[in-house]
């Protein structure tokens, strides 16, 4: 009688594990990709705008490395297709997600689905 309670119990708990387990895996598996907007900015004028697909909880950093050549010290981006930071004059790089600032790096900063991510090359304020 033992044998067939711990017999039944393993198979429940087997059970339950193969079912918690698949709706996991199939949970991850839809919507692995999302479709973030790019654009670069000097002073008020737009350089150039680029819609990217990368991985759900990929960094700001890694669609912008995507589309164009970056350089970055410490997390701080300092150049983008060769358009440079300027430290003297306080020019600098920033950035907006929808439109809002954002004070994280951008090698720290998640992205999520349809954001619109704005790059600006201009006196710090």
């Amino acid at each position: 009688m033992k044998k067939i309670k711990l017999i039944s119990s393993l198979l429940v708990m087997l059970l339950l594990f193969v079912v918690l387990t698949g709706y996991t895996n199939n949970d991850q598996k839809g919507n692995s990709t999302i479709n973030v907007t790019y654009t670069l900015k000097q002073g008020k004028k737009t350089v150039a705008t680029k819609k990217t697909t990368l991985k759900k909880n990929d960094k700001v950093v890694t669609g912008l490395k995507k589309n164009w050549k970056v350089k970055e010290v410490k997390g701080f981006i300092t150049s983008i297709d060769g358009m440079k930071e300027n430290q003297k004059k306080g020019i600098y790089w920033t950035y907006t997600i929808n439109g809002k600032k954002v004070n994280k790096l951008a090698n720290q900063q998640t992205l999520k689905n349809k954001d619109k991510v704005q790059f600006t090359l201009d006196k710090a304020e």
